[in-house]
């Protein structure tokens, strides 16, 4: 027998502020074909003043432990994935604990920019599959809105705040691809392109700072990582790409998305996309579209799913799943 990590509950909250792509047109050299065109975002949501990231993660938080009908106390560990914290410290996944009033169990932070998910989620499974946890609650939440430079077009109509939550369960399986859970993980980074994405300030700077990117040479690394990386997990997993149910890749851009697809060999009716209604909202945006993708009936028990995500470091990753 093996022990998986198996999804047992997910959930995600976004802010009530719904910022369609015509306001923009009232302050940037913009509109919203523009921003369609080469984003496929409509809209995006952001947190209101004082709200923080730790607000939206344990709101992601309370909607999954009802989805997966357990109480705060049964979780052994919270892993919170984001790149914009409350505070230098403590770690965002604290705040979210006190906030669901867990006493015992222990909580950290996961840093990896948009691909932080896919790294929190195998840290997750590494803790279930080595039995130092029996329950894990993985958790995307970011607020980018409190990072953008308003004046710089070509980045601040891409970025929206939101949390996203999944529950991990340790459960026994045959060592198959027929199990359910997580079936194999794959993590990478390049700290060489870090000038490619990045953010211009930090504690030691003794700055906020604000997201800077080359447009076009993330694009390029995009597509190309995302594929090996998805690829590289499904041969771990013993896994061909026609047997893949959903794909669920972090929602940044639609043409990155479906290039992605592409590059995979599956149709577009095969992906889970939700960035039109809340656009790239970094280690969130995963989490939030399986828990969407779920809402509306496309992902099932049974269903095998490769998620993946690529962001600042550079840092990149897929992750199998069978649901």
């Amino acid at each position: 027998m093996t022990t998986r990590a198996v999804v047992t509950g997910v959930g995600h909250y976004l802010p009530d502020r719904v910022v369609e792509n015509a306001e923009f047109e009232k302050t940037l050299d913009t509109s919203d074909e523009w921003i369609r065109a080469r984003s496929g975002i409509e809209r995006r949501h952001f947190a209101a003043e004082g709200q923080t990231t730790s607000d939206l993660a344990a709101r992601a938080a309370k909607a999954a432990l009802q989805d997966a009908g357990i109480d705060a106390a049964e979780i052994d560990a919270l892993i919170v994935a984001t790149s914009t914290a409350d505070f230098t410290f403590p770690s965002a996944a604290t705040m979210v604990q006190a906030e669901l009033s867990m006493t015992a169990g222990y909580a950290f932070d996961v840093q990896a920019v948009c691909a932080g998910f896919i790294f929190a989620l195998a840290n997750a499974n590494a803790l279930i599959v080595s039995g130092q946890a029996k329950r894990v609650m993985v958790i995307g939440a970011e607020t980018f809105s409190r990072i953008m430079d308003w004046t710089d077009r070509s980045t601040c109509v891409l970025f929206g705040d939101g949390a996203g939550a999944l529950i991990l369960e340790a459960a026994e399986g045959e060592g198959s691809k027929a199990d359910r859970g997580i079936l194999s993980t794959d993590l990478n980074s390049d700290g060489r392109y870090r000038d490619i994405l990045y953010v211009d300030g930090g504690v030691s700077t003794q700055s906020t700072g604000h997201l800077r990117m080359q447009g076009k040479e993330v694009f390029r690394h995009a597509v190309e990582k995302l594929a090996a990386t998805a690829n590289s997990a499904l041969e771990k997993a013993g896994i061909g790409s026609d047997e893949v149910d959903w794909v669920v890749p972090h929602q940044a851009n639609i043409r990155i998305i479906s290039g992605t697809a592409k590059k995979l060999g599956l149709p577009m009716d095969q992906v889970v996309v939700t960035v039109q209604d809340h656009g790239n909202t970094s280690a969130a945006s995963i989490p939030l579209a399986l828990s969407v993708g779920k809402a509306r009936g496309q992902i099932k028990p049974g269903d095998l799913i490769v998620t993946e995500a690529i962001g600042g470091g550079l840092a990149w990753g897929a992750v199998v799943l069978r649901w």
